[in-house]
């Protein structure tokens, strides 16, 4: 069995995971942006792995994110409880309705539209890093960028942390894999109000080479 496969969107990313590592048995790899490709690579990834008698023993969705005003700081690092695909589902004239309350049956849905952390790998994780945020993190396809926008999400998840673009899919593929999963952000800029100037991404990619010190 080979070590953990951390898995980021962009290579930038990646970089910056390297860079607080110095363990050979941390596989990192950029796969894409976007719930559907993460998925697909994480899921093929561990596909190849297991066919070469290699698998891993664990998978950890790692990069950027938007932290919820008052609940993290841009910055600040987040450990996921659980992977949340909150746009997945349908609009009504009474509000969103998840898909798992469409009435499909569970297995077409990979688990549910919330995947949870892996409780020993969650529970690791915060003890290497007590410091760090912990709740639910959203995967989104479309980034939130206004106001009302962001009140409707907030409404909907209450005590969600933050959201990102890829950890649902990524948790999906684990799950079907039979591999532990757990999510790991690092705060780049505020939920809300789309305004790049206010985005600190230097910021966010240091702290997540610091926060990889705990995937050694």
């Amino acid at each position: 069995m080979t070590g953990l496969l951390v898995v980021t969107a962009v290579p930038a990313e990646a970089e910056a995971v390297q860079a607080g590592l110095a363990d050979p048995t941390v596989a990192v790899m950029p796969v894409g942006v976007g719930p559907a490709v993460a998925g697909a690579a994480t899921a093929r990834l561990l596909a190849l792995a297991e066919a070469a008698g290699r698998p891993y023993r664990a998978v950890i969705s790692a990069g950027v994110a938007g932290g919820f005003p008052g609940l993290v700081a841009v910055g600040g690092t987040v450990l996921g409880t659980c992977a949340v695909a909150a746009d997945l589902g349908a609009e009504s004239p009474n509000g969103f309705i998840p898909v798992d309350e469409l009435g499909m049956p569970p297995e077409l849905l990979g688990g549910g539209t919330a995947v949870a952390a892996d409780p020993g790998l969650l529970a690791a994780l915060r003890a290497a890093l007590p410091d760090a945020t912990v709740g639910p993190v959203l995967t989104v396809s479309t980034v939130t960028g206004t106001a009302p926008s962001t009140e409707a999400l907030r409404r909907r998840h209450p005590d969600a942390v933050a959201e990102a673009m890829e950890g649902y899919g990524v948790a999906v593929a684990a799950s079907h894999a039979g591999v532990p999963f757990a999510e790991l952000r690092t705060i780049s800029n505020p939920v809300g109000p789309r305004d790049r100037g206010a985005w600190r991404l230097r910021e966010a990619l240091t702290a997540l080479t610091t926060a990889a010190t705990a995937l050694r």
